[in-house]
């Protein structure tokens, strides 16, 4: 009789799967507990597929880490067996740090696992040397956590304009600062002892609204960012587009039909130049509204009725929907999520930018979750973003 050949052994799982499997599966355990909290396990179960049994291992190293907790559980009205107990997560316990650096101040704070601000302050800028900027952060940050019962620190989330590599931890360029290849992980690392994450604030503000703010849920999210720096950021089902070395997202030398600011490019009319808060400062000064720089004394005059102001502010809007406009056609996100200082405080900006975006798309243009803590949020989004991707390895 013919031997019958033997059939080879299935080759193992990778090891690196199963690393990603299980960070994937916690990840969105974690992530069901933030959103849909106070939730019972086996909603967990229902909501992300996972067995009953996986899902209770996973709590059960959450509440050991002190990621959630049991919360009260509910009254039984008549009914028989064990109430199921829901869990919730825990936000007592840690804290991350929020570093957000912009072209006049540095912004540093604690956040809550929940993405709140619990406190922040500004440090302005004395010198723009990195090094210089970055130890005066950690300074910051130690009198922070020195300061306040505000939990442990598990890490801390760096956001900044420009060109910013999250892989290397860089800021590659920024332009507006004169920084190039700046080690900020490195360098923020050594000075607080503590995980450093980094991305460019565009990317970072996706992830704080897609964790906690207007976004959640939404399939495709656009943030288009207007400050001294102007960029964009795209997601789609929970991943942002980053391109080689985090390149994506650049779009200050897009052109604006009409403008007349000049640019370093050479060319006339650039995103950046003709949207950005210096260039509406200087027509401000220009136009005798303010006599700073500050792009809020500008909002505080409009609000007190200065017909100026609000010029400058509804045109500044409506050019930033004519931006958001061309976005939208090239990405057509579920989504826009837009960070202006006008659109942020009034109504009549958010009426010109949505007009400018035209009416059939209007109500997809979302101005930013976190009008009071945009800065703070951003800087802290990058290291809770690592948090809620990987629970069990940025936790531990």
């Amino acid at each position: 009789m013919p031997r019958t050949a033997s059939l080879p052994a299935p080759s193992p799982v990778p090891r690196a799967a199963d690393r990603d499997r299980r960070r994937t599966n916690a990840s969105v355990v974690l992530r069901s507990v933030l959103e849909h909290g106070p939730v019972a396990r086996s909603t967990i179960a229902r909501l992300t597929g996972l067995s009953p049994a996986s899902v209770t291992d996973y709590c059960a190293r959450f509440t050991d880490i002190g990621l959630i907790r049991e919360a009260a559980a509910p009254r039984r009205s008549g009914g028989v067996g064990r109430p199921h107990v829901p869990v919730d997560l825990d936000d007592s316990r840690f804290v991350v740090g929020g570093v957000h650096v912009a072209v006049p101040y540095t912004t540093v704070a604690l956040l809550d696992l929940r993405g709140r601000v619990l406190i922040e302050r500004r440090l302005a800028h004395e010198h723009t040397d990195p090094e210089r900027v970055l130890t005066r952060a950690a300074d910051g940050l130690r009198a922070l956590l020195t300061g306040s019962e505000a939990g442990t620190p598990l890490g801390v989330g760096v956001a900044a304009g420009g060109w910013v590599d999250r892989d290397s931890g860089t800021i590659v360029e920024h332009a507006l600062l004169g920084w190039r290849e700046v080690p900020v992980r490195e360098l923020l690392g050594a000075a607080t002892g503590l995980p450093v994450h980094i991305d460019g604030h565009a990317r970072a503000l996706v992830n704080g609204e897609r964790l906690f703010g207007r976004a959640r849920g939404s399939r495709s999210v656009l943030h288009l960012f207007v400050g001294n720096v102007v960029d964009a950021a795209f997601a789609t089902h929970g991943q942002v587009h980053y391109g080689p070395r985090s390149q994506a997202g650049a779009i200050s030398h897009l052109p604006v039909p009409g403008g007349t600011e000049p640019c370093d490019c050479g060319r006339v009319g650039c995103l950046q130049v003709e949207l950005s808060e210096r260039t509406l400062c200087r027509r401000a000064r220009e136009a005798g509204v303010i006599d700073g720089a500050n792009p809020m004394h500008l909002v505080t005059a409009a609000a007190a009725g200065d017909r100026a102001a609000v010029r400058l502010l509804v045109d500044r809007a409506r050019a930033t929907g004519r931006a958001a406009g061309l976005l939208l056609d090239v990405l057509n996100p579920e989504t826009v999520v837009v960070t202006e200082v006008g659109v942020m405080h009034r109504e009549d900006c958010l009426s010109a930018l949505r007009e400018a975006v035209g009416t059939d798309r209007a109500a997809a243009v979302l101005p930013t979750s976190f009008p009071d803590s945009v800065l703070a949020v951003a800087g802290g989004s990058v290291a809770l973003d690592v948090l809620y991707r990987d629970p069990l390895g940025a936790s531990t």
